[in-house]
């Protein structure tokens, strides 16, 4: 108590005391961001009922008070989100302040429809594109290789796409998606991921919500898992609701993170079957091959090593367009086998080293989804150009396994 009462002392000797302070928020920084940006939340509620065009958001820096973006999120409670930015003091403890009054606009990410996908920009920048309509294979090739629901292209920052789609050796890779291989199903088998056997598929059905702000762009697109029977009939064995968000980028990153909540959509459970893939796959740029692009792992495998390991985090990178980029696919500590079997193509892939890199929870035991349960798997992609060292890695997924703690002292 009298150390808080110590703070706001010296903030009312060096802060302009016109401004009404709400509350004031200490945010707790364990380990070095690496340069690194930190998304962070806290409970708006549990401080004021003010409406976001009532309130600024400041960080204390020397004694002065710097303006912050911050957006709130509208659900059963309110939460405040902004973000750290990096500090090369590394300071341990970064001091905001939330106060009523009017601030000048910051710019906001902007969601683009065109009633086939969703194209996530930022000013001039395309980031991610949700593709919802039906996409169909080039022509001759088998339709039952359409599919919606899937992300395609994720752009670098500098605007590389780092995805494919349909390409002629797997017709059925969809850039960013969330299949399922080897499914148990009313004592069945299904493939909800390899479309040419026409057992399953997966399709976008409707959008839960779609929102854009200063700090981020989000959506929720319901996706059904579509068992397709012989007779010509269908059922959708399982519902998954697919949560996009992608963050303000900084010059040379931005942060995607990926939330899939699974239901069984009758009373019948769904068995997710040991396989050797399924699940979040990425196939990557055609540019990339064996001796251009590179693997390493949270346990220091590269590419040789990393098919069957199990990660934390994976690092995928290459030279693209002229330029350098990559993703750092990070798992979060409560999914489902954490940390997560991946399946990364091999090096001689095709004799070109073609690059396919998937968390694959199911690789190596069963996953059994029981009815009128919550089944939740959780994502985090860092979007960066340039060369992504172990150490930024590491500490991205460290701020994404354990968030900073923010304390709140209410004014």
């Amino acid at each position: 108590m009298i150390r808080n009462l110590i703070l706001l002392l010296i903030f009312n000797m060096t802060i302009d005391t016109t401004a009404q302070t709400l509350a004031t928020l200490e945010v707790e920084m364990p380990v070095a961001s690496h340069g690194i940006s930190v998304p962070v939340r806290t409970d708006l509620d549990q401080i004021t009922f003010l409406p976001d065009a009532a309130l600024v958001l400041h960080e204390i820096k020397a004694g002065k008070k710097v303006p912050v973006a911050f957006q709130i999120d509208q659900g059963d409670q309110r939460w405040l989100y902004w973000t750290i930015s990096p500090d090369p003091g590394q300071s341990k403890k970064r001091v905001f302040v939330l106060e009523k009054g009017t601030g000048s606009k910051i710019n906001e990410l902007d969601i683009a429809n065109d009633n086939q996908a969703l194209t996530i920009r930022a000013g001039d920048r395309n980031l991610l594109r949700y593709n919802f309509g039906t996409v169909y294979p080039p022509e001759g090739v088998d339709p039952a290789y359409k599919r919606s629901g899937f992300i395609h292209p994720l752009w670098s920052p500098n605007g590389q796409a780092l995805t494919r789609i349909q390409p002629p050796d797997h017709y059925h890779h969809y850039g960013i998606w969330n299949p399922w291989t080897h499914v148990l199903y009313k004592g069945d088998t299904v493939d909800f991921w390899n479309l040419a056997g026409k057992k399953g598929t997966v399709r976008f059905a409707d959008f839960g919500s779609v929102t854009s702000g200063a700090v981020f762009s989000s959506f929720e697109a319901l996706h059904e898992h579509v068992v397709l029977k012989k007779n010509g009939s269908e059922e959708v064995a399982l519902n998954e609701i697919q949560t996009v968000r992608v963050y303000q980028p900084a010059q040379d990153y931005y942060i995607v993170d990926l939330t899939f909540r699974m239901n069984t959509a009758t009373s019948e459970p769904v068995k997710l079957l040991e396989y050797r893939y399924g699940g979040l796959g990425w196939r990557a740029t055609a540019e990339w091959n064996k001796d251009n692009s590179e693997v390493l792992t949270s346990d220091g495998k590269p590419r040789k090593e990393a098919d069957g390991s199990k990660a934390r985090w994976c690092i995928v990178q290459g030279a693209v367009g002229g330029d350098y980029a990559g993703v750092v696919m990070m798992s979060f500590p409560s999914n489902y086998n954490h940390p997560e079997p991946l399946r990364i193509w091999p090096e001689n892939q095709y004799n070109r080293g073609d690059m396919f890199a998937s968390f694959s929870p199911t690789k190596d035991k069963d996953w059994l989804l029981e009815p009128r349960k919550n089944h939740v798997l959780r994502y985090r992609l860092l979007v960066f150009n340039g060369h992504l060292s172990k150490e930024k890695a590491e500490s991205a997924w460290q701020y994404f396994a354990t968030p900073p703690r923010v304390t709140v002292t209410k004014n």
